[in-house]
């Protein structure tokens, strides 16, 4: 039994603190008021923005969440008011600061109680009952706009958006971006799904000239000659979405054949292009009138949509795949095989168009928009 009586030997990292209670307590909070200070002056529309150098990559911003997740934080109370301005960034999408700088100053008030000898339990109990109290000033104070006021409802909207604007570097431009940013939150329906909302940037032109398009855009993707070919407006189309590569590629690319004859070498050549001619067909029959791909589209298949009226896009980016999915009603296919009316997306009333911005000196900003039907927003 005398080794049961042994002393456990604990073997810690060279500057590891072992302090425990009270002290313990106090060194949690101290590393919090240290972050707390560190964004404490990017708060507010006169706050100053934080240079973040990291190796080759600069970050410039006031937005409290993008500044902790720059920041290498090891401490493990520390690191909780990192995932406090994550949870908020995600869950509001602003006040990441406001909800660092109020959990710090709770813990910086309680410090004092806590060095006196105060339980950390009734502490917490204190704060549950001022939660409980605040929420009811809150709600004595939430002023409520009915569905029959449609006007002021979307008055106070554009305020509360030109409020969170009030920080960012389009502050001069509130009003326009406000008005925006109501628009279109006003389409998502009762989810509010913020992934449904696409931002492109393009360089030249001014802040104004930003435009928001009540569908499905994306920038315009790769293309070959029969481009110029395809026809640019549809009415009430049919929108096949692929996630397979309508491109003919070289046999080397694929696998090595070993052939005795030119006519074996020529028979897996016709193999290729036969199989190239039947998904392009397929697509033809199914009665769409626009193609859009995840994968490649060729240039034989550029020019072979072109001869039959069809626009087609290849590279088309995943987010915006889906959201063209989601617009419409449609389905992404992995095959051309068996492709059924009901199987892609039957577009009630869209209309694809190619909107270039004169303003910006450029030939790949054009994008195809395609708006949903009125009843879905």
């Amino acid at each position: 039994m005398s080794h049961l009586m042994q002393p456990t030997i604990l073997l810690l990292r060279e500057g590891t603190d072992t302090s425990q209670g009270v002290p313990h307590l106090i060194s949690n909070i101290n590393a919090c008021e240290a972050i707390v200070e560190a964004i404490k002056t990017t708060l507010g529309p006169n706050g100053m923005d934080k240079l973040i150098y990291e190796g080759s990559k600069v970050t410039i911003s006031n937005d409290g969440a993008t500044i902790l997740k720059q920041l290498d934080i090891v401490h493990p109370a520390a690191k909780t008011l990192v995932e406090i301005a994550k949870s908020q960034d995600e869950e509001v999408g602003d006040g990441t600061t406001s909800v660092v700088i109020l959990a710090g100053s709770l813990l910086s008030a309680c410090k004092q109680f806590i060095e006196e000898g105060a339980h950390p339990q009734i502490v917490i109990k204190a704060y549950r009952s001022a939660c409980n109290l605040a929420k009811q000033k809150i709600k004595e104070l939430a002023v409520t706009f009915p569905a029959t006021e449609p006007e002021k409802r979307r008055q106070m909207l554009e305020k509360c958006a030109a409020t969170a604007l009030n920080s960012k570097l389009v502050s001069s431009h509130k009003e326009f971006f406000a008005k925006m940013v109501v628009d279109a939150c006003s389409v998502l329906g009762k989810d509010l799904d913020l992934n449904l909302v696409g931002i492109k940037k393009e360089k030249g032109g001014t802040l104004q000239d930003s435009l928001l398009v009540q569908g499905v855009a994306f920038k315009k993707t790769f293309s070959y000659a029969g481009f110029e070919q395809q026809p640019k407006r549809f009415e009430k189309p049919k929108i096949l979405l692929l996630n397979v590569e309508l491109e003919l590629k070289a046999e080397k690319d694929n696998a090595t054949i070993i052939v005795k004859n030119p006519e074996e070498y020529q028979s897996f050549v016709d193999a290729e292009w036969r199989i190239i001619f039947e998904k392009l067909e397929s697509c033809v029959k199914s009665g769409a009138k626009i193609v859009l791909s995840r994968l490649a589209i060729g240039d034989l298949a550029t020019q072979y949509f072109a001869d039959r009226d069809i626009f087609c896009a290849g590279r088309v980016t995943d987010d915006d795949l889906k959201r063209v999915s989601q617009a419409t009603g449609g389905k992404i296919q992995t095959t051309t095989n068996n492709i059924e009316p009901s199987g892609q997306l039957i577009c009630l009333e869209p209309v694809a168009y190619l909107k270039k911005n004169k303003s910006v000196k450029s030939d790949t900003i054009s994008s195809l928009s395609v708006l949903p039907q009125k009843q879905q927003q």
